[in-house]
């Protein structure tokens, strides 16, 4: 089977179970967001503004780049660790006709497209809100980058890490935290500088800015720079980890 073929294969096993859980992915993609927007959008963002313009307008960039951050993350990150620790059908994988290179870069592919549509649901609810984000091609780069990294890191924890309980903590000690300081919520200038400096580097960071700039702005290249940068590191380990995993 060549490449091409192995990669077709694992994105239509991913596409199978989408199909029979849209359901509930649809939902659980939903609730987290409308609950930020509600309680920040409506119910602060009317003593609020930022920049002169509302509250809304800047948090929900943000809210999309978080959404696509937990989506990108969580879901692939824990079902590689329970397949792997707990299920023990990661073996399948092993043992079927699809390179280990492959099967990374479609599995991660896959969670991107997955994380996509939950940015698409929060982008339509956005209209509900009246405050859409102006789509333009920079906005769709610098998102896909923000699915994809986060869809790396994932596939990378759910390999590394042994135990449920472990990858829990990730999640409360890394993307968590990522959720509030990167942005999302209220500018980085409040912070001090020291503490900038470091939440700059964080991929997160440069998703929100760059789903909030736009183009236009000056020095909006590096946004998907860094991001860039983040795949290009991320993707040989992925792929290196999954095939020690063997």
């Amino acid at each position: 089977m060549n490449g091409a073929l192995q990669f077709s294969a694992v994105l239509w096993k991913e596409w199978v179970q989408f199909k029979s859980k849209w359901i509930s992915i649809t939902l659980s993609a939903l609730v987290g967001p409308l609950l930020y927007l509600t309680a920040f959008g409506w119910g602060l963002g009317g003593a609020v503004s930022v920049n002169g313009a509302a509250y809304i307008t800047f948090i929900i960039p943000g809210i999309i780049a978080m959404n696509a951050m937990t989506n990108g993350f969580g879901v692939i990150a824990n079902d590689i660790n329970l397949s792997r620790n707990y299920m023990k059908t990661f073996e399948a994988v092993m043992i079927a006709p699809v390179g280990m290179a492959v099967y990374t870069i479609a599995r991660v592919t896959a969670n991107t497209l997955r994380s996509l549509y939950g940015a698409a649901l929060i982008i339509a609810t956005s209209f509900f809100f009246r405050s859409p984000p102006i789509i333009d091609w920079y906005f769709v780069l610098v998102l896909i980058l923000n699915c994809y990294v986060f869809s790396l890191i994932g596939f990378i924890a759910g390999i590394l890490i042994t135990s449920h309980p472990d990858m829990a903590k990730v999640t409360n000690f890394v993307i968590t935290p990522m959720s509030f300081l990167c942005g999302t919520f209220f500018p980085l200038e409040k912070f001090p500088a020291p503490l900038r400096m470091v939440f700059e580097a964080l991929p997160l960071t440069q998703a929100v800015r760059g789903l909030r700039m736009g183009f236009a702005a000056p020095g909006s290249f590096i946004a998907p720079l860094i991001l860039s940068a983040y795949v290009i590191v991320l993707l040989p380990l992925a792929i290196r980890l999954c095939g020690r995993a063997e």
